[in-house]
């Protein structure tokens, strides 16, 4: 099982990795972050990131059969980036996700999604 610092080091190292988040989706508080812009308040995007995800999760789930929908990862790409977003099933008492921006020039977004997964299986075995 990877810690946290070592969970933000395996995602830093995703070719194309500018900076990463994990974020307590219930509270909307980052947990730890690592790398990115110093004029990024880091508070207000993980509440930010966590409202995205609420939104899009409670939007899918009004067209989805019997109103429920689990979503395994979200891509929104930017004139800043890609931003790559992984829900997890944690034996915690609150979720959370993995966020990552990316450049847009060096990143393999099929790599990314692949080690993002791989990722969160180790940090919540």
């Amino acid at each position: 099982m990877l810690g946290l610092d070592d969970c933000l080091a395996e995602v830093m190292a995703i070719p194309g990795a500018l900076d990463a988040m994990v974020v307590d989706h219930a509270s909307g508080m980052a947990v730890a972050a690592t790398g990115g812009d110093v004029d990024v308040d880091a508070a207000r995007s993980a509440a930010a990131i966590s409202e995205t995800l609420r939104v899009t999760m409670d939007g899918l789930a009004q067209s989805a059969p019997g109103g429920t929908v689990r979503v395994d990862d979200m891509l929104v790409t930017t004139d800043k980036g890609h931003h790559l977003l992984r829900p997890l099933e944690t034996p915690f008492e609150s979720p959370l996700v993995i966020y990552v921006r990316l450049d847009r020039d060096r990143a393999n977004l099929a790599l990314a999604r692949f080690r993002l997964q791989a990722i969160s299986r180790q940090l919540t075995m």
